[in-house]
Parts: C-alpha cells; structure tokens; sequence
C-alpha cells in the first residue's frame, strides 16, 4: 500500500512510499483491529516535521509517516474484539506508553522521558497511509452522526487537556469558581478552546487579529462567546471591557 513519508531531519523530503498491507495477527490474541483511513488533519506539527525542526522515525526505518489526527473506518477486527465491528468510525489515540512514571499510570501524555512514542511525529508510523492496525484499547468510535467531525477530535482535546489541567491546578485554593475567561487567538485551537470554555459555562472573550465579521468572529459569537479584534481594542481595553478575567487560554500559535 501506498502512504506519504517524510524523513525526519531533512526539509522537504516528503514523497510516497510503499509499506505492507497491515495484518490482523499483527496484534496478538486476536485483539487486532484493521482500519481504513478516511481523512488526516495537518497542523503545525506537521509543518515543522516537513521543515526538519520536529520528527523521529521508528525503529528499522530511515522515514516517518506523518499525520496525527485521523479518522477512519473499521473493516475487519480480530476473534477477541467485542468493543467494535466492521462499519464503526474511530480515531486512534496517538501518544502510546514509554517508560516514565506517568506512562506507568497511564498518562502518557506526561511523559518525563526524552524518547516518546506518538503515531506520527515521533517513533510510531502515521496515518496519512491507506490502513493501519490497532488494538480496540486505542481506538475511540465515533457515532455515525458525527462522523463529519472526527478528525477534529485530536486538535479539541488540547484544548480540552489544557482547560483541564487549569481546573486542575486551581483545585489547590479550595474554592475556585471561574465565570469569565480570555482566549487569544481565534484559529482552529481557540475556538476548540472557546467552545470547551462555553461548555463549562463560563463567559468568554475570544481575541483574534482580524476584524469581524468574517468566519471565525461569526464562529465565535455562534458558541455564545464574544469576539474583539485586536486591531480595533488593545489587550488593556478587553480587560476594562470584558474582565477581569478568572483563566486566560493562550491560542496564538506565537513562540518568540
């Protein structure tokens, strides 16, 4: 099968190459679950593994498949698998256990370690490829319904993560009650953000550059968020005008 690969340290080396049709028997004790890929996001990450600044291709390989976020559908599944059948909509979990304290309690995600394994940028295979296989413990189904969306699933939960981990920090007050949040950047993980803010309630001021309206600001307001342009309200005025504000979600993509 063909798939799209990428060696890893040197620019724009991105071409096609030819891998074995994955097997079944691949996962043991008839625990495998084939996929066929229907569609791959690209972001940032991706841009920086063709720029040779980010990417480790796994053990035996001279190349990296990228493409993180993935859905796809299941064709076959091992005699052992009950979670899913033939039909369902999955994305895989890409960040897999290594061998730090936080992969040992499942979260992997926390990894201390220098070496890590991540389907895509680091050290496993990708899914910009024709079909993989995995084990049911790392696939999520997605409802038909939604199918349309599962490739966003990936990129939303860092905005997930991050608001979480936020809660998280703050639970060591005791009594944290936030009602407003800030979120800068209006991209694809700034509204992700906004939305998961609006999900726990709060009120929400999302700041982009460009001025409304165009499709993000409208985006934005249709979450029941409030959109303000950069370029028309300096940060000081969002603050008097919006705040203060109880959690700020940093969106820019900008790292000086």
């Amino acid at each position: 099968m063909q798939a799209i690969a990428i060696t890893p340290g040197q620019a724009g080396s991105v071409r096609l190459e030819s891998l074995p049709q994955p097997s079944l028997d691949a996962e043991a004790d008839g625990r495998g679950v084939l996929v066929r890929v229907l569609r791959v996001g690209l972001d940032g990450t991706d841009r920086e593994i063709y720029d040779a600044k980010y990417g480790a291709a796994p053990s035996g390989y001279d190349f990296l498949v990228p493409g993180h976020e993935g859905l796809g559908v299941v064709e076959a599944v091992g005699e052992n698998v009950t979670e899913l059948a033939p039909g369902d909509h999955v994305v895989a979990i890409v960040r897999r256990p290594g061998t730090s304290r936080y992969d040992r309690i499942g979260l992997p995600d926390f990894t201390t370690d220098d070496t890590y394994f991540e389907h895509g940028i680091s050290r496993l295979h990708g899914y910009l490829t024709e079909r993989y296989v995995d084990t049911p413990e790392y696939l999520i189904r997605i409802p038909g319904a939604l199918a349309g969306l599962g490739v966003l699933l990936e990129p939303i939960s860092i905005a997930e993560k991050g608001v979480a981990q936020a809660y998280e920090i703050q639970r060591r007050l005791r009594i944290w009650e936030p009602r407003r949040a800030a979120v800068l950047g209006a991209g694809p993980l700034g509204i992700f953000a906004t939305m998961v803010l609006r999900l726990r309630g709060l009120a929400v001021v999302t700041v982009g550059l460009d001025e409304p309206p165009y499709l993000n600001s409208e985006l934005v307001e249709a979450i029941g968020a409030h959109y303000v342009s950069s370029k028309q309200r300096a940060l000081a005025d969002v603050r008097k005008d919006h705040g203060p504000f109880d959690l700020m979600f940093e969106g820019t993509g900008y790292s000086p």
